[in-house]
Order: structure tokens, then sequence, then C-alpha cells
């Protein structure tokens, strides 16, 4: 990629244009340009992801090339998703009847057939008695 194409690049961009667009108009390839604008992000987006800890508003070292760390240690990043958890991803629930008890349960795990680790465990039991 030319220092051109560079300049062009983030002139489309500031213009409001999307990958897909900016790809076209220069005639690059669609993971070029946005691997570009993701690794050399000008303005707004560079100071959109601010150096101090969501929680605790500690200075945080960000290493480059990498991921831009939100938090500043596991306790912070912990207590903050307990604090707001309607920010995270929403999990989809299944419902399922246990296969010990035929009791009705939720998972988030689409595999589950058992609702608990007692149903489970009696299952097993009641297995290993019949055969023996």
């Amino acid at each position: 990629m030319t220092e051109a194409e560079k300049l062009k690049i983030h002139k489309l961009r500031q213009e409001g244009l999307g990958y897909k667009k900016i790809a076209a108009a220069l005639a690059l390839p669609v993971n070029s340009v946005k691997t570009y604008l993701r690794r050399h992000p000008a303005g707004e987006n560079a100071a959109a992801v601010p150096d101090v800890c969501e929680r605790c508003g500690k200075p945080i070292v960000q290493v480059p090339h990498r991921k831009r760390k939100r938090f500043c240690s596991d306790s912070c990043r912990i207590s903050w998703w307990n604090a707001h958890p309607d920010k995270g991803g929403k999990r989809t629930l299944h419902t399922f009847t246990c296969t010990y008890c035929g009791r009705s349960f939720q998972s988030g795990a689409k595999g589950r057939r058992y609702c608990s680790r007692i149903c489970y465990t009696a299952a097993r039991k009641k297995v290993v008695s019949a055969d023996g």
C-alpha cells in the first residue's frame, strides 16, 4: 500500500465512508483497508478508548499492536462487570427436561440432560446398580 493510498484511506474515512466503500473506491481488498485503519486509528478512534481503568481510574499502560486494556486488574474487571450486568452479552436460555427426575429446567448449554449434579450422580448409580 502506497503513502498516497494511505492518505486517501484516512481522507475517505473522515468523510464517513465505510470499509467496503473505501476499498471499492481505491480498488483495494476490504480486509487490507480494515486492518490498516484498525492499526492506524485517526483522531476520534484513538481518543475513544481512554488509557485509564474504567472502574478505579488508575492509568493503564497500553502495549502497541495488542488489544487495548479497559481495566487495570482482574479484580477491577470482575467488580465492574458485576456492577454492570446489562452491558454484557446475553446468553440464550434453552429449556430441557431432566432425564432422571423429569423436572423442567433452563440452561445456557445446548447439550444438558440433567438439572443438577445430584440427578446426574443418581442416574449413574442407578445404571451401575442395575448392571451389577
